[in-house]
């Protein structure tokens, strides 16, 4: 529920399984299937959809879960034990462990191609693994604090990095070198984004001669969230901050809902949309008055929110004024660290070990 509305509780009952299903007083049950049932708040009209899951792999990971990417039929993921594992999207079956990191791994993500894997650690390494064959192919060095998140640049040619030394990286992969330091913070940052944008987006001017190495920079956009409470945008190419807006706590993630609207959020549950051509304000702003606002990804036309509270919420774009949101159900007050998309499928990354998958609702897809 939004700021400025007062919280209501209620409970559903069943005598009969999906046959006989009730609310509380002053909510009823507007819609039920095998999967999922919609709940009605009578007197302000809002609602939720509650979605189960269709798979929940408890054999992937034996410890808390975070970080899980999909492309092409796999799954990459890393829990607490810092065991970093590929495994398949359709039934769970792990496929390779990537072993090589010497502290906590912290980020993993597929290339492009969906046959490379990047990941970065507490270990202040970047490392680039092949899928195919679960071996390390390159080892990026230079960052001076833990690595908290990564982003690819177009096919991968150049990775950005960011860190808890407060600095983003750009790197050259194919001679495993620093090409520069894009933007240095004044905290800890703790997540990152990268866009393509158009011409009517400033981008800064570059300073200095660009690096040969570097590939299809010039247009691109990145977003930092930092511990001090701001998100700030950087010129990928001129290495020069674009924007900073402030927020009231320290900002855990961040993404992009189009090319030109941004979204972060906050560890005391706020969250903040912003067009980045006039950061002065923000064009919405809420409190989720669900915990810790853990990751946001966009996905079909909305975003889905990942909090403290074991909640994986999503929110149409389109609408958000509607009182209206998609609740991907199953953890038991258990924080939901991320969530990955591919196609119709959704997994989500669990404290309490599991990997829930979920098929989409046809009007999402």
């Amino acid at each position: 529920m939004k700021s400025g509305c007062q919280s209501s509780y209620g409970e559903l009952h069943s005598t009969d399984g999906l046959n006989s299903v009730s609310a509380s007083d002053g909510f009823e049950v507007s819609n039920i299937s095998e999967r999922s049932i919609t709940v009605r708040h009578c007197t302000s009209e809002a609602s939720a959809t509650f979605r189960a899951p269709t798979n929940s792999f408890e054999q992937i990971h034996n410890q808390s879960v975070s970080h899980p990417k999909t492309r092409g039929g796999l799954g990459v993921s890393v829990c607490s034990g810092n065991r970093m594992l590929l495994w398949e999207t359709s039934n769970g079956s792990v496929r390779r462990t990537l072993d090589g990191h010497i502290c906590d791994v912290t980020t993993c993500r597929f290339f492009p191609s969906g046959l490379v894997v990047l990941s970065g650690g507490l270990d202040m390494q970047l490392k680039i693994w092949s899928a195919e064959t679960g071996q390390c192919a390159t080892t990026l060095k230079g960052h001076v604090g833990g690595i908290t998140d990564a982003a690819v640049v177009e096919r991968g040619r150049n990775v950005v990095s960011v860190s808890r030394d407060a600095t983003a990286r750009l790197w050259d992969c194919g001679q495993s070198v620093c090409l520069s330091v894009v933007a240095k913070c004044d905290s800890v940052i703790n997540s990152c984004a990268l866009q393509a944008t158009d011409n009517s987006v400033y981008l800064g001017q570059p300073d200095q001669s660009v690096s040969e190495r570097e590939v299809a920079t010039d247009r691109q956009l990145l977003i930092l969230a930092c511990e001090s409470g701001v998100l700030e945008g950087f010129g990928l190419r001129a290495k020069e901050k674009i924007f900073q807006a402030v927020c009231t706590d320290a900002v855990n993630t961040c993404a992009f809902l189009t090319p030109m609207q941004v979204i972060c959020g906050t560890h005391n549950g706020q969250i903040y949309i912003f067009d980045i051509r006039n950061i002065s304000s923000a064009l919405h702003h809420w409190y989720e008055k669900r915990g810790v606002i853990y990751n946001i990804t966009p996905v079909c036309g909305g975003f889905l929110t990942c909090t403290g509270d074991g909640s994986c919420i999503f929110r149409d774009c389109t609408n958000l004024n509607q009182n209206h949101v998609i609740d991907f159900a199953g953890s038991d007050c258990d924080p939901i660290y991320k969530v990955a998309s591919s196609g119709s499928r959704l997994f989500t990354a669990c404290r309490d070990s599991i990997i829930r998958k979920y098929v989409l609702p046809k009007n999402m897809v």
